[in-house]
């Protein structure tokens, strides 16, 4: 008669390696008939281990400056960004030592690399004060931009290919993120979460812009349309942080507010597009209106397509199989996204990004569960050198000489009424579920921030009015527009990012670590 336990081991064979947050180590299911020596022998180098770095911390607690101590716990973490820095300064060596004409720090080429070098240092800095490092980023950006160097002359194309990569990333991230059985329990609470909070926040936003900026009902929808959405880089990014630390893994909250972000997002920018066009009359309306759903058509139907290519291509026997697998799937979200902006469907772009990487990961996880693992840490381990791209660039469009003191008051005002609305409604669409009131509070809380979306949505209106030579009224609603975006960017992306990571440890449960099998498949599901 054989037993089964779990036993603690590194994936080595060695001496098991300690989970950062819980101090637990991951386990695996091994058979004890034979090897009772070799787990007690395990179990002891796991206490020496643990019984040392207690000793070290004690020490480092009794002995040395808060600060220092501060440095030595989050170590592991702060290292990678700092490593970071060296990359890039090599890489502006390298580039000043062979075109130094390009690579002089007075060009607009220097600027924007010491935008990201910056928005990575602050990032570390404002990491060490116990916030959220994306702050520390999009205070740089804010910085940058109104001491007059975040004029990019003649590289708006560099920036615009790099803000796209960094939604790529983010967006195959999210789709990696997405658990099919949660998604399936939980279809209906994310229609309800996404429909109802938005429609309702749009309205109010647009009844006070009618009042308070005697703006017309399209331009005050239209406006509701560009505060509504939820940035996809502000919130994926603490869930993956999250996820390191095994915070709000259970009851598929992670694939709610994924789920919630993606579709918040994709009927935002649809329904912008369609009164964008009814207002400045560009193009035919039933063409307006079928944009939107051809484009959902055309994402999932490519998205799914290609997500079943990399299930099967290549093979998980091949030498390179997760190398290949990793370039594909960045390529197929890139083009996913340039080629639908390319065909005029724009929001098949971000959705295609999802379906590939939720489709294939879905695969992967059931057949090749550590490619699966593999391939989300070098697409994290990208997001490591986008993160500081994208939060700087959204900093660097708060511009302050845009800002009117009335309509600062008034945006304000819309803004608080907006998000105060939307937390209601939220909540309340949460209610019938297996969620407690911490954890429905705080997918609530995650649907406020805004940035991304409202840095691409809130100039076009702007833009087209001054091609278009419209009247001056209508240069004044898009101007008010681009203002309140503004706005946005400033107030909720920082706190919401705060209030998602101060909140997580005492709203979310923990899970605990990992148990695979003797095939290296997770036991677990989350």
């Amino acid at each position: 008669m054989f037993f089964r336990r779990k036993v603690a081991i590194s994936p080595s064979g060695g001496v098991p390696e300690r989970n950062q947050v819980s101090g637990q180590v991951p386990t695996i299911d091994l058979d004890m008939s034979g090897q009772q020596h070799q787990r007690d022998e395990a179990h002891q180098k796991v206490n020496l281990f643990q019984q040392n770095e207690m000793e070290n911390e004690e020490r480092y607690e009794d002995d040395d400056p808060k600060i220092w101590r501060r440095i030595v716990r989050h170590w592991p973490v702060i290292s990678q960004p700092l490593n970071l820095l060296v990359i890039f300064l090599l890489a502006w060596g390298v580039g000043y030592s062979l075109l130094p004409q390009y690579t002089s720090p007075d060009t607009a080429f220097m600027r924007m690399i010491f935008l990201f070098v910056g928005g990575e240092f602050f990032g570390v800095v404002v990491n060490l004060i116990g916030l959220p490092d994306m702050l520390g980023m999009i205070a740089w950006g804010v910085f940058y931009r109104n001491v007059g160097l975040g004029n990019f002359h003649g590289l708006e194309g560099l920036e615009a290919i790099l803000r796209e990569l960094a939604l790529v990333n983010i967006m195959l991230l999210a789709g990696l993120g997405l658990d099919l059985e949660a998604l399936r329990k939980l279809f209906g609470m994310v229609m309800r979460i996404t429909l109802i909070p938005t429609a309702a926040e749009t309205t109010i936003v647009a009844v006070l812009a009618v009042y308070l900026f005697k703006m017309p009902w399209l331009w005050g929808f239209l406006l509701g349309l560009v505060i509504t959405a939820v940035s996809p880089n502000v919130v994926i990014s603490i869930l993956l942080q999250l996820k390191e630390l095994r915070l709000g893994l259970n009851k598929g909250i992670h694939t709610l507010i994924i789920a919630m972000t993606s579709c918040n997002d994709v009927i935002s920018i649809f329904c912008f597009g369609v009164l964008l066009g009814v207002i400045f009359s560009s193009g035919n309306l039933t063409d307006q209106l079928l944009q939107g759903p051809i484009g959902i058509v055309l994402g999932l139907v490519a998205g799914f397509g290609m997500g079943v290519f990399l299930t099967l291509m290549p093979s998980n026997k091949s030498t390179y199989s997760t190398g290949l697998r990793v370039v594909t799937i960045v390529m197929a979200g890139v083009l996913g996204v340039v080629g639908s902006k390319a065909i005029s469907y724009p929001s098949a772009g971000a959705l295609s990004c999802i379906v590939v990487s939720f489709v294939a990961g879905t695969g992967w996880r059931k057949h090749h569960a550590k490619e699966a693992a593999d391939i989300t840490t070098y697409l994290d381990l990208m997001w490591k050198f986008m993160k500081p791209i994208s939060f700087s660039m959204i900093g660097k469009e708060v511009a302050f000489n845009l800002l009117e003191g009335e309509t600062v008051l008034y945006g304000f005002i819309i803004l608080i009424v907006g998000v105060l609305i939307r937390v209601v409604f939220a909540y309340a669409s949460l209610m019938g579920g297996e969620l407690n009131w911490k954890e429905k509070a705080y997918v609530t809380i995650s649907s406020c921030p805004k940035a991304t979306v409202q840095a691409a949505l809130g100039p076009v209106a702007l833009d087209l009015a001054r091609k278009m030579e419209s009247p001056g009224d209508t240069k004044v609603y898009a101007n008010q527009v681009l203002i309140v975006s503004v706005l946005a960017i400033t107030a909720t992306a920082p706190l919401g990012a705060l209030l998602m990571t101060k909140l997580a440890p005492s709203w979310l449960k923990r899970s605990p670590p990992v148990t695979v099998d003797a095939n290296g498949t997770p036991a677990d599901r989350y």
